[in-house]
């Protein structure tokens, strides 16, 4: 069997949506999973729409996902004179021809059909004329001759058997009269030029596939083989949208979700292997193939994937996550905490493997991380506020007088004084711990409470609880 090469064919019309990432992410992984390779061609023929901004958007969306392909991206627009060329080849080969039909005879053909209870198409005025009979100044359009009998079979590793009468397609155009190709055209003579073997995509290009298989069959290419995958969509039901998350790829790394969560996740949309949930990109390389693909409509799910990327932060390297968060913040415009994550690098290197476990995207890390570089006054949330009663405030100032003066300031140190006054008052622990993190942080989670003391370390300390105590 020959290399395996599969395509990933974005429009540049906007971000790398999510189902769009999730076609990447399976012919990425089937690429690898065969030993072959993943090629990236940018669909930007239409020239209104196509933008570099939007290029750069989703290559920029591709690499953060980890995604890679091989070569340079192929512009879709750049091979127009080969497109063109194949078209009139066709027309030598007597497989396609021209036709001169203006739009207004266009109109009046559908009008026609429908009046007739038929399907609103071109009626192959042009298919056997001959060019002789072409109206002067009439620039044409070249059209395939669709079969007029039988049936085109999509042979698909998702959907099976799908099967098209051939009197339901008309003879559709594959160059426009100004030498532009149609979608159709192009997408066959790239994928052909390409040595493409292998298509995943949604299975709304059902058929198109059929139209497509036809230009194939005249041409005597192979047709690759197929896979159409359901698209993805909401916890209703209904077709993903923006409310339910049909987002670009950078919306989601500003959200806070890391590239193996995503990928963790965006697998499982459509793919499985048994009931593993959470599994490395390198398993679901070793795994993956089309046959394990999905027949029925994934759902998205915010939750599961807040709930995913939750054990993806709490099993990754401090390190990492430190760099995370520092583009984050940079990223999503949070300057003041950029610069207090990278004026105290040491202290949240130290503090991440006590906040890992609270957090589920990197955004509530960079929050939670807060507290090592707030600015006195610390400005309470609800709840942290709802804990400084005035009678907790003055508890507090006990608290302050009891540690201002210890040799050692370490927790064993801070932890056995603290029990000590709780004794004294006859409380829990919690009951002076809850308050003095409300004092010391602003929030009522963060790390142990003492942890946090020695992060800050003691005249911070000493000075937060001055502020909150009563006088």
């Amino acid at each position: 069997m020959s290399q395996v090469v599969t395509r990933f064919a974005p429009s540049p019309t906007g971000y790398l949506h999510i189902g769009g990432a999730r076609t990447a992410l399976f012919s990425w992984a089937f690429a690898k999973h065969s030993g072959g390779k993943m090629l990236l061609r940018i669909e930007d023929t239409d020239r209104e729409r196509s933008t570099e901004a939007a290029v750069v958007a989703l290559i920029d969306g591709l690499t953060w996902l980890g995604l890679d392909w091989e070569g340079e991206p192929i512009s879709q627009f750049e091979r127009a004179p080969r497109h063109a060329e194949v078209a009139h080849e066709l027309v030598k080969m007597g497989h396609a021809y021209y036709c001169y039909c203006s739009p207004e005879e266009l109109d009046k053909m559908r009008e026609d059909a429908r009046a007739a209870g038929k399907p609103p198409r071109y009626n192959g005025y042009w298919r056997d004329r001959d060019v002789s009979e072409a109206p002067e100044g009439v620039k044409p359009v070249v059209r395939i001759k669709a079969p007029l009998s039988g049936e085109i079979v999509v042979k698909d590793h998702v959907q099976g058997d799908v099967v098209f009468k051939t009197e339901n397609l008309d003879d559709f155009i594959i160059l426009r009269s100004d030498g532009t190709p149609t979608y159709m055209h192009a997408v066959v003579v790239d994928d052909h030029d390409m040595g493409v073997t292998h298509i995943i995509r949604g299975d709304d290009h059902l058929t198109n596939a059929a139209r497509q298989i036809i230009i194939y069959n005249a041409m005597g290419w192979t047709v690759p083989e197929m896979a159409h995958i359901p698209l993805i969509h909401g916890p209703d039901g209904a077709k993903l949208s923006k409310r339910h998350g049909a987002l670009g790829a950078e919306q989601y790394r500003q959200m806070g979700y890391l590239p193996a969560a995503m990928r963790n996740y965006l697998s499982r949309l459509g793919w499985s292997h048994g009931d593993e949930e959470i599994f490395s990109t390198e398993q679901m390389v070793e795994w993956f193939s089309l046959e394990a693909l999905n027949k029925g409509a994934a759902r998205f799910d915010f939750d599961k994937l807040a709930n995913i990327n939750g054990i993806y932060i709490r099993a990754a390297e401090p390190a990492y996550l430190y760099e995370v968060m520092v583009a984050t913040a940079l990223e999503t415009g949070r300057t003041e905490d950029h610069a207090g994550l990278v004026a105290n690098h040491n202290s949240v290197l130290a503090a991440l493997p006590e906040l890992q476990p609270r957090a589920k995207t990197v955004l509530e890390l960079i929050d939670l991380a807060q507290f090592i570089y707030a600015t006195r006054p610390i400005t309470p949330d609800s709840a942290a506020a709802a804990l400084l009663t005035p009678e907790n405030r003055e508890m507090l100032k006990s608290v302050a007088d009891t540690i201002g003066g210890l040799a050692d300031w370490s927790v064993p140190e801070i932890d056995a004084v603290m029990r000590k006054l709780a004794e004294e008052k006859g409380l829990k622990l919690g009951k002076l711990a809850q308050p003095l993190r409300a004092a010391l942080t602003g929030r009522t989670v963060s790390p142990g409470i003492f942890e946090v003391m020695v992060l800050i370390g003691r005249e911070e300390s000493m000075a937060r609880l001055g502020d909150v105590t009563v006088n």
